[in-house]
């Protein structure tokens, strides 16, 4: 059970500590005022460890910040609420973690949240673990993007904690990767929305943008991309790193869309 049994558990507030641990603490608080407890499992409180903490703090900022994302414009719709939870559920959560995770994104959604904050000790608390930052930035935009449109304001938080994380150089490739990962995976990166297939030359295209590659890129390019992305989104690497097991759905799709990807391009060249 991890990091979910000690939060549950009651031992958030060391687990955690700082802005993520005062918004868990209140997402947990309200969740057991509305009586839903008896969907948890409890385990006693365990001694604070790194990968536990690193895991609570990610599963915390992952949602309250979608929230306040999602609050860019001013006001959350019920479509964008429904839009939250087709995420959630994407992600593959089971639920009590959804109900959690839907309790943290209203947490985000108050005047009160601190965003910067909350960045801040999530980058403190992942440190070097740059592939997980990438993935939290990549659950991001499909939040930003599940109502399929990016507004002005969404882009500019995005922009904003893609900058904060160091990964503002990498912004532009992870929105295309949104945009073209459904033609190659099972529709975390991107959703179909019932158009035409691409044509071949066009499902080419997007399959060297998915891996940030111009056409003309050698092979040996080709596989160094590849390997290098699947590495960045290995599932077991990522959970070592600190990724909440519950969370691994969105890796493992990542990697779905980088192999079809790959593999669309060694067809194309005939290797």
């Amino acid at each position: 059970m991890g990091w979910w049994g000690k939060v549950l558990g009651g031992a958030f507030g060391a687990l955690v500590g700082g802005p993520l641990g005062a918004v868990l603490g209140a997402a947990l608080g309200h969740s057991f005022d509305q009586g839903r407890a008896q969907n948890f499992d409890r385990e006693p409180a365990l001694g604070r460890g790194e990968q536990e903490r690193v895991q609570a703090a990610f599963f915390t900022a992952t949602f309250a910040i979608m929230g306040h994302l999602a609050k860019a414009d001013g006001r959350v719709s019920e479509a964008e609420i429904r839009h939250a939870r087709e995420v959630m559920a994407r992600l593959g959560l089971p639920e009590a973690a959804r109900q959690l995770a839907m309790d943290l994104f209203n947490q985000g959604k108050l005047a009160s949240f601190d965003r910067d904050a909350a960045l801040g000790q999530l980058k403190s608390e992942c440190g070097h673990r740059r592939n997980l930052l990438r993935l939290f930035l990549e659950i991001q935009i499909a939040g930003a993007l599940a109502d399929r449109e990016l507004h002005g304001a969404e882009l500019g938080i995005l922009q904003h904690l893609a900058a904060g994380l160091g990964l503002a150089a990498e912004l532009q490739h992870l929105l295309t990767l949104h945009r073209v990962g459904a033609e190659f995976g099972a529709g975390f990166g991107g959703e179909s929305l019932g158009e035409a297939p691409p044509s071949p030359a066009r499902k080419l295209a997007d399959a060297h943008a998915v891996l940030d590659l111009a056409e003309g890129a050698s092979d040996g390019e080709v596989k160094r991309a590849y390997k290098r992305l699947m590495a960045q989104h290995h599932p077991d690497k990522l959970v070592a790193q600190g990724l909440p097991e519950e969370m691994m759905k969105a890796a493992t799709e990542k990697t779905i869309e980088i192999k079809a990807a790959y593999d669309t391009i060694r067809a194309a060249r005939g290797l």
